[in-house]
């Protein structure tokens, strides 16, 4: 098996790692492999149309502001 090392993480998240990996009952280190597997396992093979459902499902009832209010936004900051 191969040894991966990640530097320059904020503190922050390391916390959060640390926390999140006590709820579940594993080390960090083992959190930190499940997560990584977890993300890459999800993203694998799915369409367009599978990622877009997945993201209207995890947005559903929010407030969402129209794209042309955001690029009018955006041109006014210039």
């Amino acid at each position: 098996m191969a040894n991966l090392h990640v530097r320059n993480l904020d503190d922050e998240l390391v916390e959060r790692l640390k926390v999140r990996a006590a709820e579940n009952g594993r080390s960090v280190e083992a959190e930190h492999r499940d997560i990584l597997r977890r993300a890459l396992d999800e993203a694998r093979g799915l369409s367009f149309e599978e990622i877009s459902a997945r993201l209207r499902t995890a947005t559903a009832g929010r407030n969402h502001t129209p794209s042309e209010v955001l690029i009018r936004e955006g041109r006014e900051e210039r």
